[in-house]
């Protein structure tokens, strides 16, 4: 494979053979469902991921929460499986099954031996078309919820979190949580999370992506098969539902400083800017100014704040990119009484890069960190499963390791310090949890000028 393969959404059959020999291959369905096998050569086992490009953001007032309210609910019965007997389909053969709610997107996924693909397949169609969103298992799983961001607000770390892409999106709603409020989770109704299924998952909606052991012809025949007998008329012609615009979308930043005051031993402090949308040319220069910065022991935040001066045990940084946005956030949990102090070192290595640029010894490191961290990513079919997913979903194009090296190898120490340049002029953000104040913050968060 040469360069990245595209994926239009008027191209029924797409076969290509990627690096290290897999062979993926992607068919829509005359209904419009979306079909993405990637064949992994003495691969004994898959990963069967059934996607929906419907996620937090999507959800109107008086439903935040129910997409992922949704996800809980897929798993507690249709009209052929109780809850138990999908626990037992899975946990019989050894297999993983479980979900994930994203702001863009949900996924119900499995992992299983070769020979049981045709199980988790069958199982999988059956919860994705045919939950009964039983009243009583609705009122069981509104508990369960409320116990899971209850326990998410017991990590400051997960508030700090929170309140970083609340102030990095204002009002947007990529600024919202993705699992809700309490108030919301309370006040959603079964109606509401009903209507919410039937509008998002219908054949044009589905997207279903299996990498390992697989056979395409047979997972193809598999997923009509399981799809029929749930009801779905897969004759009538229908077209996959358009991906988002990746235009940047117009954005204003919420409060600049959010602090939660807690009397707990560390403050978790988190500061950055928007970042980068997912399908930007320049992703893979984000990437790479990411890992300079913040991904592993070598990298500047890790020196500086953690081995030169121990002011931390975690600091990192990150980057997550959507269809119309992204942030770049770094972040250390500190000694409230270094927060302040903590906060401008990070942003200074920020700046420093901006000012100063990267060596070419530094971005010799991370091309070698990512260049490794990608091959072993890919040795699990999780990985790939997920990766079809986003290049079918979000990107709508498919790299394979060799063009995602090619490219890393692309990019120069200028082009990581132009985008730092771009990012240190971009409005800061601050989120902080623990024994510390608004005030400790002040002047950090100025106005930024341009470069």
């Amino acid at each position: 494979m040469s360069g990245a393969i595209e994926f239009p959404l008027g191209v029924a059959e797409l076969s290509f053979e990627a690096a290290g020999g897999s062979l993926v291959r992607r068919s829509i369905l005359r209904s419009g469902v979306r079909i993405l096998t990637e064949q992994v050569p003495g691969a004994r086992s898959a990963t069967v991921g059934y996607w929906v490009a419907v996620g937090s953001r999507d959800e109107q007032p008086g439903t935040y929460g129910a997409t992922h309210f949704l996800e809980h609910l897929l798993f507690k019965g249709t009209g052929s499986r109780s809850a138990l007997d999908i626990a037992i389909s899975f946990d019989s053969v050894g297999g993983e099954h479980n979900a994930m709610t994203a702001k863009e997107y949900t996924c119900y996924y499995a992992k299983v031996r070769d020979q049981d693909v045709p199980m988790a397949v069958e199982v999988l169609a059956d919860m994705f078309t045919s939950s009964l969103l039983h009243p009583r298992e609705f009122e069981t799983e509104r508990g369960v919820i409320l116990e899971e961001l209850a326990m998410a607000d017991d990590d400051p770390a997960d508030v700090t979190n929170e309140r970083f892409f609340l102030g990095v999106f204002g009002d947007h709603p990529l600024g919202r949580p993705i699992g809700g409020s309490p108030e919301s989770i309370r006040a959603v109704t079964r109606d509401a999370v009903l209507a919410h299924y039937r509008a998002n998952y219908n054949p044009q909606d589905l997207v279903v992506t299996v990498a390992g052991a697989v056979d395409h012809d047979e997972l193809v025949a598999g997923v009509e098969q399981a799809l029929r007998q749930a009801g779905w008329d897969l004759e009538a012609e229908g077209s996959p539902v358009g991906r988002r615009s990746g235009e940047p979308d117009q954005i204003e930043r919420g409060s600049p400083v959010i602090v939660v005051q807690r009397p707990i031993e560390q403050a978790h402090v988190l500061v950055g800017v928007p970042g980068l949308v997912a399908t930007d040319e320049r992703r893979t220069v984000q990437t790479l100014l990411n890992s300079i910065l913040g991904v592993g022991m070598s990298s500047r935040l890790f020196q500086e704040v953690r081995e030169k001066r121990g002011l931390a045990y975690s600091v990192y940084s990150f980057a997550p990119s959507y269809s119309d946005a992204g942030a770049f956030g770094m972040y250390a949990g500190c000694s409230p009484s270094k927060a302040a102090g903590v906060a401008e070192l990070l942003l200074g290595e920020l700046r420093r890069v901006a000012d100063h640029g990267v060596t070419e010894a530094e971005l010799g490191r991370a091309r070698g960190s990512l260049a490794g961290a990608s091959a072993l990513a890919l040795e699990d079919s999780d990985t790939r499963m997920t990766r079809l997913g986003r290049s079918e979903l979000t990107l709508g194009e498919f790299l394979d390791l060799d063009e995602a090296l090619r490219r890393i190898e692309l990019v120069t120490p200028g082009a990581v310090q132009e985008l730092a340049r771009d990012f240190v002029t971009r409005p800061l953000s601050i989120a902080a949890v623990g024994a510390v104040d608004e005030s400790m913050f002040a002047g950090l968060d100025a106005e930024p000028t341009a470069a």
